[in-house]
């Protein structure tokens, strides 16, 4: 962006202004990419919901309609219905033949066993296909076809279709093609509908159903026999029902799915045996039409068959119903198959995933709740003290880039400390007037210890680089510009420097504007999410950020590590780490607070958390040897690396599984289960939260926005992180980004 003076002369944009013009044309593709990844998770999702029947099922099943609209020769007809040139016509399967039928496959325990008994025995079957079961499980389907098998739809989702509405007939038929396709590179003219059993059961109800599928060039199949093996009879019974009376030809009915089928397998061959011994053969459905009209089911009008895309004719007259898959319909089946087994490979190792996450969520509550307590008992105790009261004065660093409605503000707290002190306001080039607003704020509250010093825009650690080598004292405090401190806040802050083995101290950092929806949920991070996890992180000795808005450094252990870096855009991150590998202690000071102005707006606060993600996940790569250093490195490297990754990474970018699988949960499965569970994680969450409002004696009235919270702000965060893997992953830089601030935080008191 370019800017024009007050004399109508154009100047080149600054640093700074081409380094933010980058920025945003850079994350506007990565925020897209993270947006994808989390609908593609979605869509998985309700493809793997869709498989099992929870997404769009529908379990009714019709029983007792009239079948006045049916014609009687179709009601005492043959099992097979054709309906050639337009008239609706039965075949019986000729005397002395069975034609094996099997439903509801495939199944990966019941199916490859049937398959090998009619192997066994040189029988074929005619086995009629779910299509969510044929796309999870396409080599069986595949071995089927291979092995001289004949297959027909049972439809997609095993609906009863005279509930379902002519298009969700039409796509339960189009799926299953489109299965077969995939799995086997063939789609087929036969069809069994779900819940159905002889052409007496046909209803009003059904009738158009079988009529419309009719005349796309389906035969329709019904059983003569039904062995009832899905009820467990036991196998003399399964092998007596399936048995024809007086030498008659018959479709007889099994299962090789839906249920524990052990009983169907060990009737099978005995029942097979049997039949061959009785002078039975055993026939497809195309074979039995064929032997007994002398055609071929596959003789559908127009010499197609349903199904775009398949020509053709089968080679074998038991597979005539059969033809082979070609152009948009076997592209479009194997693409079928491959998204079904990226949902199964998927969605189980998300299942995993959210116990993983599930585990470690709660895990970290429960370490918070537990260290947090020990923390604040052991720091509050009355004869607890870090060493001999700090006294001597310190050096208070103020990094100002255009922070003209703040700077005052920030000023006029310090001028209130109870601490000697000495303040550089280091103006980081700022436009709008800042170092002048400084100087006239020190001038006005009768400050003789304030410095201004000005720069060319360098960025903030830069900034703050120029007032560690310009301080005067040997303790310096950091803070931003935005920042008011409470007047006790330095001399609490460094106090802990009475112990020579610490080298820097975070402060409590505080939201001040939190009279807003989103300023009051940013209030409740702070309390429950940083405070309470700097406790337990201070505990274990590998505190992992010092706040920029509040903490305090000795001079020299900030220039034996190289002053603050510009390798990343969490300089507070990346100095911390560097203190622990340098051996210093990094401890926590409950006491020393300072309210700061956290983003106004949804925009801001993306950008900032965005900012402080990608940031963090650079310290951490920057400082990644610390993991097999030894010493205070080492410990750093192996305790409190891990525990960042784990708890402010990893989880967090798998956090919206919970969400995901919660809402999916509520939505397909049980609203009630769901809903408790819920409840349940939001109730620990507050038990944490109103535990860390207790120990930072907030008002609990804030957490009546935490519900909300839950639902809005959090999924916001997730995004973010999100986003920063993303540009982290494609190897995206950005730069630090100033925010808007409004100069609305005051005084400490002015803060309610």
């Amino acid at each position: 962006m370019t800017t024009t003076s007050s004399r109508g002369r154009r100047r080149a944009p600054s640093r700074i202004g081409r380094a933010a013009g980058k920025a945003a044309a850079l994350q506007k593709p990565r925020v897209i990419l993270a947006l994808l990844l989390l609908l593609a998770l979605t869509s998985v999702m309700l493809l793997d919901g869709y498989l099992r029947a929870e997404v769009g099922g529908d379990q009714r099943v019709r029983t007792g309609a009239g079948s006045s609209d049916v014609p009687d020769d179709i009601l005492d007809g043959g099992p097979v219905l054709t309906f050639r040139g337009g008239r609706a016509t039965t075949v019986s399967v000729p005397d002395k033949t069975i034609a094996l039928t099997f439903d509801d496959g495939p199944n990966p325990t019941w199916t490859p066993q049937v398959l090998k008994i009619l192997q066994e025995y040189d029988v074929p079957g005619t086995f009629f296909v779910v299509g969510s079961m044929v796309s999870r499980y396409p080599g069986i389907v595949k071995d089927m076809v291979e092995q001289g098998n004949e297959v027909g739809i049972h439809t997609f989702t095993h609906v009863d279709l005279s509930y379902q509405s002519e298009a969700r007939v039409t796509r339960e038929m189009t799926q299953t093609q489109l299965a077969l396709a995939g799995a086997a590179g063939i789609t087929t003219t036969l069809f069994r509908a779900p819940y159905s059993s002889e052409t007496d059961a046909i209803d009003n109800y059904s009738w158009p159903v079988y009529k419309e599928l009719g005349e796309d060039g389906y035969t329709s199949v019904f059983v003569d026999t039904d062995s009832d093996d899905w009820k467990r009879p036991g196998v003399s019974k399964i092998i007596k029902w399936a048995t024809p009376e007086d030498g008659e030809g018959a479709s007889v009915l099994f299962h090789d799915a839906g249920g524990e089928r052990s009983q169907t397998i060990a009737a099978l061959p005995k029942y097979i045996e049997k039949m061959q011994a009785a002078g039975y053969t055993f026939t497809t459905i195309s074979g039995a039409m064929a032997e007994q009209t002398g055609e071929r089911t596959g003789a559908a009008p127009g010499g197609g068959i349903p199904g775009d895309g398949a020509s053709g004719a089968a080679v074998s007259p038991l597979q005539a119903a059969h033809r082979e898959a070609t152009g948009v319909t076997l592209y479009e089946g194997k693409a079928l198959i491959a998204a079904v087994t990226l949902a199964e490979w998927t969605v189980p190792a998300l299942s995993v995933g959210l116990m993983v996450v599930g585990v470690a969520v709660m895990g970290r509550f429960g370490m918070m709740l537990v260290l947090a307590r020990r923390h604040h008992r052991k720091r509050n105790r009355r004869r607890f003290g870090w060493g001999p009261t700090v006294t001597r004065p310190v050096s208070v660093i103020v990094p100002a880039y255009n922070e003209k409605e703040c700077i005052a503000n920030t000023l006029a707290s310090l001028a209130k400390s109870t601490h000697p002190i000495e303040i550089l306001v280091v103006d980081d080039g700022s436009t709008d007037g800042t170092s002048k607003i400084a100087r006239e704020a020190a001038d006005r509250l009768g400050m003789t210890n304030v410095r201004v010093l000005r720069q060319e825009n360098a960025g903030k650690p830069a900034a703050l680089n120029h007032g560690v080598r310009n301080a005067r004292h040997d303790i310096v405090v950091m803070m931003d510009g935005d920042t008011v401190f409470e007047p006790d806040a330095v001399h609490q802050l460094v106090q802990p420097f009475a112990d020579p083995k610490v080298g820097a101290v975070a402060g409590n950092a505080k939201v001040g504007n939190r009279d807003t929806v989103i300023g009051a949920w940013q209030h409740i991070e702070y309390v429950m999410g940083f405070n309470l996890d700097r406790r337990m992180y201070d505990l274990l000795r590998c505190m992992p950020t010092i706040p920029g808005a509040i903490g305090a450094f000795r001079r020299d252990a900030v220039l034996e590590v190289g002053g603050m870096s510009e390798d990343t855009l969490a300089e507070d991150t990346d100095i911390t780490i560097a203190m622990h590998r340098a051996g210093w202690q990094v401890v926590y000071q409950e006491h020393a607070k300072a309210w700061t102005e956290a983003p106004g707006s949804l925009k801001q606060l993306w950008s900032q958390r965005y900012r402080w993600s990608y940031g963090t996940m650079q310290a951490l790569w920057k400082h990644r040897k610390s993991l097999t250093d030894k010493g205070p490195s080492g410990r750093f490297g192996r305790v409190g690396m891990p525990l960042v990754v784990l708890f402010q990474i990893v989880t967090p970018v798998f956090a919206p599984l919970i969400d995901v699988f919660t809402l999916y949960s509520m939505i397909f499965i049980d609203l009630r289960a769901a809903l408790l569970a819920w409840l349940a994680v939001l109730g620990v969450q507050l038990v944490c939260a109103a535990y860390a409002f207790r120990l930072d004696r907030e008002k609990y009235r804030y957490l009546l926005m935490m519900p909300l919270q839950q639902l809005a702000y959090r999924q916001m965060m997730y995004l973010v992180l999100i986003h920063s893997c993303v540009t982290a992953l494609t190897g995206g830089r950005l730069r630090w980004q100033k925010l808007k601030r409004t100069g609305e935080v005051g005084t400490p008191a002015g803060v309610s």
